[in-house]
């Protein structure tokens, strides 16, 4: 029986891989339009929620989201939750409207069609190298001004141990969201792991639990309460994750 199951998750894995392809081959025109020009972000935004939308249904699963809170339109946040699977960029985009820029790991752009469009629309950083980190620090403070949100695993990257729930947050996301007075907005995904995780012979179709947390203010904070607003926001989703409320 594990046998079988390890080969399914190992024929899923390539399925993935292939509606990835698909979503992104019928896509891409709307997709490269889209990156013609700085300013259409929002529509780039747009076009990337059906890509994900696409993607995860494709792949038989159903997210299945609660929120505390409606974003408002126009508004700047700073997203964050988990990180433990691919599918956390989709879920992430398909979770809000508010359009926002991805601060994520430089490795990703290395994944044909999608890598074009990820390193020409996402802040890319390399967590071992000072000089790529204070870019990308410099980069989503543009955007910030600019009035776009920023999303950020806090974790740094997905946990080598694939058996821990949720790793230490790193500083940026949460100096940047004081430096800018913009609020944390943390969701925590409950099946990624499950659905799509770092594991070849792992995975499969199924629901996508997301939890929409109650915004974080920031107001008044000072880059010494950095640590606080961190060790609040990972509380809150590591509270979701032993206790789950969707």
């Amino acid at each position: 029986m594990k046998l079988l199951k390890q080969i399914f998750a190992a024929f899923y894995r390539i399925w993935f891989y292939l509606v990835i392809a698909l979503a992104t081959i019928l896509l891409f025109p709307f997709l490269v339009i889209s990156i013609l020009k700085y300013s259409w972000y929002p529509f780039f935004f747009k076009v990337a929620r059906t890509w994900s939308a696409f993607i995860i249904y494709g792949i038989g699963c159903y997210p299945i989201i609660k929120r505390e809170i409606a974003y408002k339109k126009g508004k700047s946040y700073m997203f964050v939750a988990n990180h433990t699977s691919m599918t956390d960029i989709m879920l992430m985009f398909y979770a809000t409207k508010n359009p926002f820029v991805f601060v994520g790991k430089k490795e990703l752009a290395k994944i044909p069609l999608f890598g074009y469009i990820y390193k020409r629309t996402c802040i890319l950083v390399d967590r071992g190298n000072t000089k790529s980190r204070v870019e990308a620090f410099r980069r989503a403070e543009i955007r910030l001004n600019e009035g776009l949100s920023v999303c950020i695993f806090p974790e740094g990257g997905v946990p080598d141990d694939l058996s821990l729930l949720l790793d230490e947050f790193k500083d940026g996301a949460f100096r940047l969201s004081i430096e800018h007075q913009i609020p944390i907005a943390p969701m925590t995904f409950h099946d990624n792991k499950k659905r799509f995780p770092y594991s070849f012979f792992k995975g499969g179709p199924g629901k996508m639990r997301v939890k929409v947390h109650k915004l974080i203010p920031t107001t008044s904070m000072t880059l010494e309460n950095r640590k606080e607003l961190k060790n609040e926001a990972r509380k809150v989703i590591l509270n979701e994750l032993i206790n789950p409320t969707v």
